[in-house]
């Protein structure tokens, strides 16, 4: 009997539409529960620690969304053929979770001012030193983050991009040739398009 999973997330897509993207390229059937705040109040204490997204595979319950990842991505077949290949999918992922991060940090900053200075620097300074390389990078792997070929770093990259362009205004691979069609190229694998065609139409 196949395992049952469950994914437990807030209304959004946020950091669980990567896990949901894996689950979906693998054909894999998942209850996709969706906690509104008073929910996750109730949910909370029973979570690993105290936080979402969380993964059940047959009632054990996993946390951290890149350990997920990572472990979905070799259930489907998207992860390295050797242990090198594993470093170089890790690397990129670690850096597009890098690039994350300096996009969501202004909007934890309270003083709307800083805030504003904040998302300045991420946009004049950040984004502009980050993006290049990010995009060399999927150059020489004609076309894909790592290794040459699809791996879970080019799904996981793809599915936060709604986010990141809700938190920054805009689409960050809009200048990049070599992002804008690893972009395409995720969103055009059938399985992706199914999932995005048919789940609940959120912002972020």
């Amino acid at each position: 009997m196949a395992p049952k999973y469950k994914l437990t997330y807030f209304p959004i897509m946020g950091l669980a539409e990567p896990i949901r993207f894996l689950l979906s390229y693998g054909k894999i059937e998942f209850e996709d529960e969706r906690c509104d705040k008073d929910k996750w109040q109730s949910l909370k204490e029973s979570m690993p620690f105290g936080q979402v997204p969380v993964l059940e595979i047959d009632g054990k319950k996993i946390c951290q969304s890149i350990a997920i990842c990572r472990y979905l991505g070799k259930q489907v077949g998207l992860s390295g053929a050797n242990d090198w290949e594993n470093l170089q999918i890790d690397m990129a992922v670690d850096t597009v979770s890098d690039i994350r991060m300096k996009i969501v940090s202004p909007a934890y900053e309270t003083d709307e001012a800083l805030k504003e200075k904040k998302k300045s620097a991420v946009i004049n300074e950040s984004l502009p030193f980050l993006l290049p390389r990010l995009d060399k990078l999927v150059k020489e792997n004609g076309g894909f983050l790592a290794n040459g070929k699809l791996s879970w770093a080019d799904l996981y990259f793809v599915a936060l991009l709604d986010l990141l362009k809700f938190m920054i205004g805009f689409d960050i691979t809009k200048d990049y040739s070599n992002l804008s069609a690893l972009k395409n190229t995720v969103l055009e694998i059938p399985a992706i398009k199914e999932w995005i065609a048919k789940r609940p139409k959120t912002e972020r």
